[in-house]
């Protein structure tokens, strides 16, 4: 069987913007489209995985609540990593993000993109 193809999505978009919404929506595409789909988040979105910070959040009215789009990208068996120095300089370890969440560096997407993954950027 042929491996699944990949796909790396980068999230630099936090709280407040809905770019963000774009971003997490097209993940949970991917996944839908059968790829193995990761993101990567850096700068302000790692907010987005702090624990309790996506639950009321809802920028795009035509979209799911960010929370369900978060959860349905993880259950589907979507990979989060986080930027480890982005995390830090908030105050945040692993202790404060979901469960599933991987805090660790870029070479990880490095490797990903060397095994011929895509890559998109919000």
């Amino acid at each position: 069987m042929a491996e699944k193809k990949k796909l790396v999505v980068v999230i630099t978009a936090g709280l407040d913007d809905e770019r963000a919404s774009v971003a997490w929506s097209v993940a949970n595409g991917g996944i839908k489209t059968g790829l193995d789909v990761t993101v990567f988040l850096t700068s302000s979105a790692v907010d987005w995985v702090r624990l309790g910070a996506a639950e009321s959040a809802h920028l795009n009215p035509l979209d799911p609540p960010m929370q369900e789009m978060i959860d349905n990208f993880m259950s589907g068996g979507g990979n989060v990593l986080v930027c480890p120095p982005c995390a830090g300089v908030r105050g945040y370890d692993q202790k404060d993000l979901l469960e599933g969440v991987t805090l660790v560096g870029s070479p990880a997407i490095h490797e990903l993109i060397k095994e011929g993954a895509a890559t998109l950027s919000f």
